[in-house]
């Protein structure tokens, strides 16, 4: 058990979330990983939103999450404290879709109405809209009016700078 201000005060590697006083460390990024969280990032800020990723965000006093990209149309400083507008999520080789799933639901509980899951492995996304079940995508992942193009999100793993 640590406490909140401790946790806050960490700059320690790999970014831990933090739920009632216990540490949960998120599994190392991979290159295809921080590919698609830069892809994320473009797409959103061509959106006009303020996009960054691996941002903690302060679901409540004893429970502090870290998505792999948040976006909104104005994001608070030091971190959010206020839901945003949309979570994303990209799985990893450890991650199971159901826990992931499951964090989408912590964040709509706090207020965020639009969570991503995206699979790189596999190539595909879900969108999980708060008040509704998770749907596969083939497509483009919708948020009200944003929206973003799997197939330009995954050309990101294609591209090649030899």
């Amino acid at each position: 058990m640590i406490p909140v201000d401790e946790y806050l005060r960490s700059s320690e590697k790999p970014n831990c979330e933090y739920r009632d006083g216990v540490l949960y460390p998120k599994p190392a990024a991979t290159t295809i990983h921080g590919l698609l969280e830069f892809m994320l990032l473009v797409m959103l800020r061509r959106l006009g939103l303020q996009a960054v990723s691996e941002v903690t965000v302060k679901l409540s006093a004893t429970k502090f999450l870290v998505p792999e990209v948040i976006a909104a149309q104005v994001l608070q400083r030091p971190y959010p404290t206020e839901p945003v507008l949309l979570c994303c999520e990209i799985l990893s080789p450890e991650d199971r879709l159901g826990t992931t799933l499951a964090k989408c639901e912590e964040y709509h509980a706090w207020g965020v109405p639009f969570c991503w899951v995206i699979d790189p492995i596999k190539r595909t996304a879900w969108e999980y809209h708060s008040g509704a079940e998770p749907v596969r995508v083939a497509g483009a992942l919708r948020a009200v009016e944003l929206s973003a193009g799997l197939e330009e999100l995954f050309s990101a793993l294609d591209a090649r700078t030899d």
